[in-house]
């Protein structure tokens, strides 16, 4: 039996938009596309006519157990392409767009593969890859994270040359300690830069 990670849907849930634009909504190690940052990425694309899809991971991703951080993150990123590449190979739109918080951010070797745009939430900037497939990515991406995020570096996205929103204290989750109201402003914030990222694409 396959272990199933996250009470999930049979399908996927998948909201019908433009059939030729698909954008694919791709959860982090524990942050379902539930969760507020990808919720509103939904509901952006939608606003601008997408078709939204879930992504739901087929098994527990890859845990830490002791690992060093880039060997670990190697794995997440291996495991993401794998799963995501199977998705893809069904998709027949011939737009699509990817949005990854965290974990799903790996999705970015994918993106670079494919030139497909995309919008990396909180990605691991550090200890990965990720750098090395976002400077080779030649399609549009929009970068989110917070000061306060060890996952994070501000000069790294800066020097990128392409859009980034920065929240200011903001830790992996883009929330701030003991301060709900920043919180939910920094949501705000971020949705507003994935609004504007959106109706360029």
């Amino acid at each position: 039996m396959t272990e199933t990670y996250w009470p999930r849907p049979a399908a996927p849930h998948r909201v019908a938009g433009d059939p030729d634009r698909v954008v694919f909504l791709i959860p982090g190690l524990a942050y379902s596309a539930e969760r507020p940052l990808l919720h509103f990425a939904r509901a952006v694309f939608l606003r601008h006519g997408w078709t939204t899809q879930e992504v739901w991971w087929p098994q527990r991703p890859p845990q830490r157990a002791g690992q060093d951080l880039p060997v670990w993150f190697g794995r997440q990123r291996s495991f993401v392409h794998a799963h995501l590449s199977r998705i893809l190979s069904t998709e027949a739109a011939p737009k699509i767009a990817l949005v990854g918080k965290s974990m799903g951010a790996f999705a970015a070797a994918l993106a670079a593969d494919r030139g497909l745009p995309g919008i990396w939430l909180t990605p691991v900037l550090r200890d990965s890859d990720v750098p090395g497939d976002l400077r080779r990515s030649t399609a549009p991406f929009l970068l989110v994270g917070g000061s306060a995020d060890p996952s994070w570096d501000a000069g790294l996205a800066r020097g990128l040359g392409r859009p980034f929103f920065e929240a200011e204290n903001a830790d992996h989750g883009m929330e701030t300690d003991a301060d709900p109201v920043n919180s939910a402003d920094i949501l705000r914030r971020a949705t507003s830069a994935m609004d504007t990222f959106v109706a360029r694409l």
